[in-house]
């Protein structure tokens, strides 16, 4: 997928803004309520988009400050995810609000005044900006769906899952060297559904592995929000079921996922060998 760093930037603006509208409704004890994520309230959420969009900013401005408050805080151990959000638990929710609202404002005009080909430290290897605006959507929409589904909202689908999903897309060879397996060599072709009712593939078609559905069920799995059971992917092939299990669009540790939620619909598989039923491109939930 060639890169549209404009429509990116707009893809990142919009779900930012469809994040904002929602903590501008909540009450000061709504920030308390215990989300998906075990252990996270919206408050640690929110305050964990907040620090990395400030890191992300500094990444790209000051890079010698990141790498040293990077090093320093990676050096008490990579749990400092957990440690960050034990950090600002006790932030007042209009002081949490603003502090994401203006950073990420912040952040976005130093993106769109960056060359996007740039290459900028991040608490792994380095990274272009176009990679660390893409991140920094995949986190926006991961962690936001946290929240929508701790109120009970719908999360407006909107383009920007295209970008998420080519980034699951993406990490096919990450997620399996992170779990300590070898890269498989057979490829994988995934064909979703857009909100629009548009279809976008990756991989080839002659793939005996595939991954058809919704681009919602997709995003949900890569960023790990939900179980592969709890969607209506289609998931033909042994090498495609393997990466369904194991599927992380986000760096770090391997991560187990969220277990099946109770009285999930549940995904349809085959892992025998052979083609795809066509038919199936672009079922809905």
């Amino acid at each position: 997928m060639a890169l549209d760093y404009a429509r990116l930037l707009t893809e990142l603006r919009v779900e930012s803004q469809g994040l904002s509208a929602v903590l501008a409704d909540l009450s000061d004890a709504d920030w308390a309520l215990p989300t998906p994520a075990a252990g996270w309230s919206i408050t640690d959420q929110v305050s964990h988009l907040a620090f990395f969009d400030d890191a992300a900013s500094s990444a790209i401005t000051a890079p010698d400050d990141f790498r040293s408050a990077a090093d320093e805080l990676i050096s008490g151990g990579m749990d400092f995810p957990d440690r960050i959000a034990e950090r600002y638990r006790d932030t007042r929710p209009d002081a949490l609000r603003r502090w994401f609202t203006d950073g990420r404002a912040q952040l976005l005009d130093t993106f769109a005044a960056t060359d996007p080909k740039a290459r900028v430290p991040w608490y792994g290897p380095d990274m272009s900006v176009a990679s660390s605006a893409t991140a920094r959507l995949m986190e926006t929409w991961a962690h936001g769906q946290d929240v929508y589904d701790t109120l009970n909202i719908e999360h407006p689908p909107t383009l920007a899952l295209r970008s998420i999903a080519h980034l699951g897309v993406s990490t096919f060879g990450f997620t399996h060297r992170n779990n300590g397996l070898p890269v498989p060599d057979a490829p994988v072709r995934v064909e979703l559904t857009a909100p629009d009712g548009d279809v976008w593939t990756w991989g080839p078609e002659t793939a005996d592995d595939v991954v058809t559905g919704a681009a919602t069920d997709f995003v949900f799995v890569v960023t790990q929000r939900r179980h592969r059971d709890d969607t209506n992917l289609r998931v033909v092939g042994d090498v495609a079921m393997a990466w369904m299990t194991i599927a992380q669009a986000f760096a770090g540790a391997p991560s187990p996922g969220r277990a099946r939620l109770t009285g999930g619909e549940s995904g349809r598989t085959d892992t025998e060998s052979g083609r795809r039923d066509t038919e199936s491109v672009g079922g809905q939930r």
